[in-house]
């Protein structure tokens, strides 16, 4: 169960950091280099950032979840 957590830990954080990378800043982001930029709504995020944001959040969840697990089995063990 350790390995499963650990293996999925590293996953999620390389995931994670590259989502995170994706995310328009101040000056645009690389999320403009697929479309971001280009269908930007007049309330602001696009569709693209919405389903990104969507995404990231997932990720993070799975992330905190191993994260909890791994102290758990750690703590017990």
């Amino acid at each position: 169960m350790e390995v499963v957590l650990n293996v999925l830990l590293v996953l999620t954080s390389t995931l994670l950091v590259v989502l995170i990378l994706l995310h328009r800043g101040k000056g645009g982001g690389l999320s403009s280099m697929f479309g971001g930029a280009a269908s930007a709504s007049l309330s602001g995020s696009s569709v693209v950032e919405k389903n990104l944001n969507r995404l990231t959040i997932f990720t993070a969840l799975i992330w905190t979840v191993c994260i909890v697990g791994l102290g758990l089995l750690v703590k017990v063990g």
